[in-house]
């Protein structure tokens, strides 16, 4: 019988400690603890407290940039840049976009436009024109703060082909045939570009008039308006805009930092990109809540610089995901830093090979370092572990549900699996998003008329409520009628010695319908061929979960954020072998 929200709410006799988190009458089926209240606040209102609270100390330090704020100084200039928005005739409800690796610049436009109301567009770092054109023109964004480029990215050359209209512009006045809506282009650095404003002009544009209006229209916002929309990195059609409020940030900033048990004694070291949630929202909005200071290494994840932030910050805490810890601990002047200040810190992202945690915890001092289990669309995160959970389930598991949220396990049919069987994971609670900007179709096939949010992964549950995520629903495999999950290759794999990163995928066959493939990073140094992969395997894992076929890469195709690219791999795979997808009839 489905469990009813209502009723659990008033269930006091439920509220210890573990409230509703494990599954009750065998069904896979958790609700989150309600002791903890929401916080009912938007995120200038949350900000506002902590500078009253902590305004000298250490609020933000941008390492590459040479640049550090107090909490005072940091809402000081959030609130110039606010104004200057204003002063250029931006509006609460406008969207303004932001096309730019980790700068103080980003930061300060992140609470700047949540300041007054405007909704704030990630757009991510690798985008190119056509995605940039999308993205800009899918949401109307009005304005656009960019950097002028990163790594291969020419930003400024990028938008000159897209608006050769700037040329001829002046500043906050242009007209785009191919990108109509926007109007005002501020780009960061020191330079001056034709056409549009320098960050530090409209950081001294406001007048008194501006600063005066700051406070009345803080006031004036509800923590259920959208403030912020993200682009999901579907691996089929274009980018859908996750449309995120002000209470999904603060509260999820607020949970996953109190499961770390982060303090405004902290520093916590976040070398994840903003424009993802594991940057914005538990990183930079996870700090405001606690008073805590945020440390960011460099503009782009770079392991040398990330280990140097750590060592001369004496960080506390680091966020990453699993390929970020790897390079980190592969760096070979590793034992040069000092690492004895971390304890804690969240790995998130995508699935953590156990040997990596352990190394984490062992080599890193992070004792306390949990998993953390979320997406876009809810915030982000769903399950966590705890820092005194045992080793054994921050190793297999990504924790238990987090507070004031509900998970369950279901087949195809839309059925509640009993424990141990696995499903497709549906969330709700006050983290789902808001929709899909401007897209009532993908929204609803996302969300179900009773608020669940379909997250198309894999889970299953234990019987302490203790999630694992075994797959994604497409990424499945299933091999003449058997279900195989690739994540339980890839770990079984993770145990050579000579494997540094592995995938594992399924590509058609005519016999079986599928069969696994395997793509391998060798360990620098080492030999290891496909015979004797397989030889591994043999006698260890069951026949059809050997791969068929395994591949020796340099490296494996990722997002910004880690995630594995497995459509990609799968792809290349086909071309290679000259499959074809197997048709049903």
């Amino acid at each position: 019988m489905a469990l009813n929200l209502n009723e659990l709410n008033n269930a006091t006799h439920l509220r210890g400690p573990a409230g509703f988190i494990t599954p009750v009458d065998g069904m896979s089926h958790v609700v989150g603890q309600h002791s903890t209240p929401l916080l009912e606040k938007t995120i200038p209102q949350v900000f506002a407290e902590t500078v009253s609270a902590y305004g000298t100390r250490d609020a933000a330090v941008f390492v590459e940039q040479d640049k550090r704020f107090s909490w005072d100084e940091l809402a000081e200039t959030v609130d110039a840049f606010a104004a200057g928005l204003l002063a250029l005739g931006l509006e609460k409800g406008d969207r303004v976009g932001i096309w730019s690796p980790n700068r103080w610049e980003w930061l300060v436009t992140q609470f700047a436009t949540a300041r007054v109301g405007i909704i704030l567009v990630n757009i991510n770092p690798a985008y190119r024109m056509a995605e940039l054109d999308y993205a800009l023109n899918k949401v109307g964004c009005k304005a656009l703060v960019t950097a002028a480029s990163f790594k291969s990215s020419d930003y400024l050359g990028m938008l000159a082909k897209l608006a050769p209209e700037l040329a001829e512009s002046e500043p906050g006045k242009l007209k785009s045939a191919r990108l109509p809506r926007l109007e005002i282009v501020i780009r960061v650095g020191e330079d001056n570009t034709q056409g549009m404003f320098n960050f530090g002009d409209v950081l001294a544009m406001a007048g008194r008039d501006e600063y005066e209006r700051l406070d009345a229209i803080s006031d004036s916002l509800d923590n259920n308006d959208p403030i912020n929309i993200q682009f999901t990195s579907g691996t089929t059609g274009s980018p859908k805009g996750a449309t995120l409020t002000h209470r999904n940030i603060v509260n999820n900033g607020n949970f996953v930092t109190s499961t770390i048990k982060l303090t405004a004694e902290d520093r916590l070291c976040v070398p994840v990109p903003f424009y993802h949630c594991f940057g914005m929202s538990m990183g930079s909005m996870g700090c405001v809540t606690k008073g805590a200071a945020m440390v960011f290494p460099s503009e782009g994840f770079d392991a040398g610089a990330t280990l140097t932030a750590l060592a001369q910050e004496r960080c506390t805490g680091l966020y990453g995901v699993p390929t970020m810890f790897v390079a980190m601990l592969d760096n070979p002047d590793f034992s040069r830093f000092d690492l004895s200040s971390l304890r804690t810190g969240i790995m998130a992202g995508s699935p953590c090979p156990i040997e990596v945690m352990k190394k984490v915890i062992s080599l890193m001092h992070m004792g306390q370092v949990t998993i953390a289990y979320g997406m876009t669309e809810t915030s982000p995160v769903s399950f966590q572990s705890g820092v005194d959970d045992p080793l054994e389930k921050r190793v297999s598991t990504v924790g238990r549900i987090q507070p004031h949220v509900e998970c369950k396990v279901v087949d195809t049919d839309g059925k509640t699996v009993a424990v141990g069987q696995s499903g497709e994971l549906c969330t709700r609670g006050y983290s789902v998003m808001k929709g899909y900007w401007q897209d009532e179709e993908k929204t609803a096939e996302a969300i179900d008329a009773e608020g669940w949010m379909h997250t198309g992964d894999l889970a299953t549950f234990d019987a302490e409520g203790y999630c694992n995520i075994v797959g994604r629903v497409k990424d499945m495999v299933i091999r003449g009628g058997e279900n195989i999950y690739p994540r339980e290759i890839e770990e079984f794999l993770y145990r050579n010695g000579r494997i540094k990163e592995v995938q594992v995928f399924g590509v058609p066959d005519e016999k079986y319908g599928e069969v696994i493939a395997a793509w391998i990073v060798r360990v620098p140094g080492q030999t290891l061929t496909e015979e004797e992969v397989k030889a591994f395997c043999e006698g260890q894992i069951a026949h059809y979960k050997v791969p068929r076929y395994v591949r020796f890469k340099d490296s494996l195709p990722m997002t910004v954020t880690g995630k594995p690219q497995k459509f990609l791999m799968r792809e290349a795979m086909m071309q290679e072998l000259g499959l074809a997808e197997q048709k049903t009839a």
